[in-house]
């Protein structure tokens, strides 16, 4: 199965010239732990976390409504690509240890590959107490 099957297409981005305290709300209103940062024209730059703003923002005591998005997004994020399969994708994602990674066509996002959905797509089974997901074939 390929992550084009599976992604999130309706994805929530921000402009690395907006605000932390902007990406904040984001992250609060849509219930999400990264957002991407893109350029105008939809070119994947980065991603901002909860724990980026905390470590480079609030932590420092910087005010998050003068400090931009683009001085304490994570640059050179990893990313998938539509065509990759998911099993190679869930690899990815173990290996960065995050829950999503941003899916980009020709450097654009194009989507967002959340954990959550991962179950169904690949009918894989919960085992305890490990708390680790069995992929078949792996």
């Amino acid at each position: 199965m390929l992550v084009q099957e599976v992604m999130n297409r309706n994805v929530v981005s921000i402009d690395p010239g907006e605000s932390v305290a902007l990406a904040a709300r984001l992250l609060s209103r849509h219930n999400v732990g990264s957002l991407p940062v893109c350029s105008p024209g939809g070119r994947l730059l980065g991603i901002v976390t909860d724990r980026d703003i905390v470590l480079r923002c609030v932590a420092p005591e910087e005010n998050p409504s003068q400090i931009p998005v683009r001085s304490v997004m994570s640059r050179n994020p990893s990313f998938l690509l539509p065509d990759d399969d998911i099993r190679q994708a869930a690899q990815l994602m173990s290996l960065h240890q995050v829950r999503r990674l941003p899916v980009t066509d020709d450097g654009k996002l194009v989507g967002c590959s959340p954990w959550g959905i991962w179950p169904n797509a690949a009918r894989r089974r919960w085992r305890s107490p490990g708390h680790c997901w069995i992929f078949p074939g792996m």
